[in-house]
C-alpha cells in the first residue's frame, strides 16, 4: 500500500496534487510520502513485536537527511556503509547507539569517525579489517562491539548484481571458518564480540532463501556460545522484496518474513536487528517527469520525456521494472497505445522501459515513475551535465523541497581551472 491515489481523476501523493508539485519546483522532481514510511516502518516493528529488536533503516537506499529524521524519530536505527552515511545519520539526529557500520571496505577515518561519534556496532566483513579495527580501537584506548558477517552460501534467487549470500561474492567470510575467526577476534584487543550478521541479498519476494540463511545463523549462534562466545545479538539483514508491477502477486509481508525469523532463531533469546531499506522506502516514492516530445519510428512511438538515466539508474543498470502512469487519469476504458519510455541522454540504454502502455499522450504531459523512493535519488548523477534531481517530501496537504536542483552556476562552481592553463 502506498498514498498515492487518483482523486478527481488526478494522482495525488497523500493530499497534495502532483500536477501542483511539478509545476512549483519543477520536473524531473522525486516526491515521497511520510504517511507511506511511517506505515512501512510500523509494520517492520509490529512484525517483531514479539522479541527485542531494533529495526535500522538501509541508509544505502535513500539518505536525504529528511527521510531519515522522520524515521529516526519514529524510532529506527540505522544501517550505515560509509562514512559519509553515517555523517547523515548523526546529522538527522540518530544517536551513535542506534547506528549499525555495514560494508567491505571500511577505511581507517571511518572507523575513527564512529568510534569518536558513537556506535552500537561494526559488522565486519573480512580478517583484515577486523585487524585494522582492532588495532585503531586499541590505539585509541576504545572496545568496539562488533559483529562478524558470515556468508552462508544461500542463493537468494535474485538478480546477480544484488545477491550478496553466494560463495562467489565478495561479502562477509565463509560460514565454514567462522569458528576459528569469531576465535581469533575474542583473543583482539579492542573488540567485542556480541553478535553475527548476515545478509543474503536485495530484492527478495520469496522467504525460503531467508529461511535456510536463518537456520544456519541458528546453528552457528550455538556452536559460537558453546565455544564461550557471548553472542547476543543476530543481526539478519534486509532485502525483503516489493511489488514493483501492479500486476504481479505481492512478495511476502513483513509480518511473514519476523515469523520466519521466530521460527529460526527466536529461541535463542537474541536482539533481532534488521535492515530493510527497499520495503520501507520503495514504494513511498515516485519520480514525476514530463513528456518533452512524441517521436514516431519506423515501428514504434518513442516518449521523450525529461527523467533520464541520470536521474533514475536502475532500469539501466538492472533492467528494472517501473509502472509508468500519467498524472490525469484516463477515462475509463480510454484506448491505451505502446511507448518506448526514453530519456535525453545520449546513451542507448536510457531507456525507461518498452511498448509501455499508456494513453495517448503529447508533449508536456505529466507521467510518474512508480515505486522509485529506493535506490533512485541516492544513485543519481549529473551524467551529461544535468542538474542533480530535487526530491519532495509530502504529509498530509502540504509538501517542502528536501532537497533543491541545483543551478548550472552551482554546478560550475565545483569545478576549478588552475592557474597555469
Amino acid at each position: 500500500m502506498d498514498h498515492f491515489t487518483y482523486r478527481n481523476g488526478e494522482l495525488h501523493a497523500e493530499d497534495v496534487p502532483l500536477t501542483c508539485i511539478a509545476s512549483q519546483v519543477g520536473t524531473p522532481v522525486y516526491v515521497y510520502s511520510a504517511a507511506t514510511l511511517t506505515r512501512h516502518f510500523g509494520l517492520f516493528r509490529q512484525a517483531l513485536d514479539w522479541t527485542d529488536h531494533l529495526v535500522c533503516f538501509a541508509v544505502k537506499s535513500n539518505s536525504n537527511l529528511a527521510v531519515l529524521k522522520l524515521l529516526g524519530d519514529l524510532g529506527a536505527g540505522m544501517d550505515v556503509v560509509s562514512g559519509g552515511e553515517y555523517a547523515r545519520a548523526r546529522a538527522a539526529g540518530v544517536p551513535g547507539d542506534r547506528i549499525v557500520f555495514s560494508g567491505v571496505g571500511k577505511t581507517i577515518p571511518e572507523m575513527r569517525m564512529a568510534i569518536e561519534g558513537g556506535i552500537r556496532q561494526m559488522n565486519l566483513e573480512s580478517e583484515p579489517e577486523m585487524h585494522a579495527l582492532s588495532a585503531l580501537a586499541h590505539s585509541m584506548g576504545a572496545t568496539v562491539p562488533v559483529a562478524i558477517r558470515v556468508n552462508p552460501d544461500v542463493d537468494a534467487k535474485t538478480h546477480e548484481k544484488i545477491a550478496t549470500g553466494k560463495s562467489e561474492n565478495k561479502f562477509g567470510i565463509p560460514i565454514s571458518r567462522a569458528m576459528e575467526v569469531y576465535a581469533e577476534a575474542a583473543a583482539l584487543p579492542g573488540l567485542r564480540v556480541v553478535g553475527v550478521d548476515v545478509h543474503i541479498g536485495s530484492q527478495l519476494t520469496d522467504l525460503a532463501p531467508f529461511r535456510a540463511a536463518y537456520l544456519k545463523v541458528a546453528e552457528l549462534t550455538r556452536a559460537l556460545r558453546a565455544a564461550g562466545h557471548d553472542i547476543s545479538r543476530l543481526d539478519l539483514g534486509g532485502g525483503l522484496g516489493i511489488p514493483y508491477r501492479r500486476d504481479n502477486s505481492a512478495p511476502p509481508l513483513p509480518i511473514e518474513y519476523g515469523q520466519v525469523i521466530r521460527e529460526t532463531v527466536g529461541d535463542l533469546g537474541c536482539q533481532i536487528e534488521i535492515e530493510p531499506g527497499r520495503n520501507i522506502v520503495g514504494n513511498a516514492g515516485i519520480l514525476l517527469s514530463r513528456v518533452i516530445y512524441v517521436k514516431k519510428g519506423e515501428d514504434r512511438d518513442f516518449l521523450i520525456v525529461d527523467a533520464a538515466m541520470n536521474d533514475l539508474l536502475r532500469p539501466a543498470m538492472y533492467g528494472a521494472h517501473h509502472d509508468i502512469v500519467p498524472l490525469i487519469q484516463p477515462p475509463l476504458g480510454a484506448e491505451q497505445q505502446g511507448y518506448d519510455v526514453v530519456g535525453p541522454v545520449c546513451e542507448s540504454g536510457d531507456t525507461f522501459q518498452k511498448g509501455a502502455s499508456l494513453p495517448a499522450m503529447a508533449p508536456g504531459g505529466l507521467v510518474a515513475f512508480r515505486s522509485a523512493g529506493a535506490y533512485g535519488a541516492v544513485m543519481a548523477s549529473e551524467y551529461n551535465s544535468r542538474p542533480l534531481v530535487p526530491e519532495v517530501l509530502v504529509q498530509g496537504d502540504h509538501f517542502a523541497v528536501i532537497r533543491a536542483r541545483p543551478t548550472y552556476d552551482e554546478m560550475l562552481g565545483r569545478d576549478s581551472i588552475p592557474a597555469w592553463l
